[in-house]
């Protein structure tokens, strides 16, 4: 079964990654690296298992471009959204054997190096993949 392993930040986090005072603790180039090491290691070994099928981080919301319709109308918003609202910042695919292997491997990212506490309750959404229409769990 494939699994969307999904997490989140927000413009504020990205801005204190990029190095401006946001309140939150901001991140050095050793940060950064301690980070980008983590996450190459944790990707090689999901590639080693087999479990990974992709996996991507996004730009920040900035650079978002929100589409919608309002009364049959359709309408585009730019980012960025509110400073502290967070958005989906990457994802990762995994094919493994149950929801609770994607669970253990989230767990694992969750690990991911960070400067100060300001991240101690991020969080991961785990959602399956539906391969056809009897998967939609509806």
């Amino acid at each position: 079964m494939k699994y969307m392993i999904l997490s989140y930040a927000s413009q504020r986090d990205y801005e204190a990654m990029a190095g401006k005072d946001t309140g939150l603790p901001v991140w050095s180039e050793k940060d950064l690296a301690a980070m980008g090491e983590f996450m190459t290691t944790v990707n090689k070994e999901l590639e080693e298992s087999g479990e990974l099928v992709e996996t991507r981080g996004l730009t920040a919301p900035v650079h978002t471009r929100r589409v919608g319709a309002r009364d049959g109308q359709p309408f585009v918003t730019d980012g960025p959204y509110a400073e502290t609202q967070e958005v989906l910042a990457g994802y990762w695919i995994v094919e493994c054997e149950s929801i609770d292997r994607a669970t253990e491997i989230a767990a694992r990212l969750g690990q991911c190096p960070y400067p100060g506490n300001a991240y101690d309750n991020a969080y991961a959404d785990i959602r399956p993949i539906a391969e056809a229409a009897d998967d939609m769990g509806f």
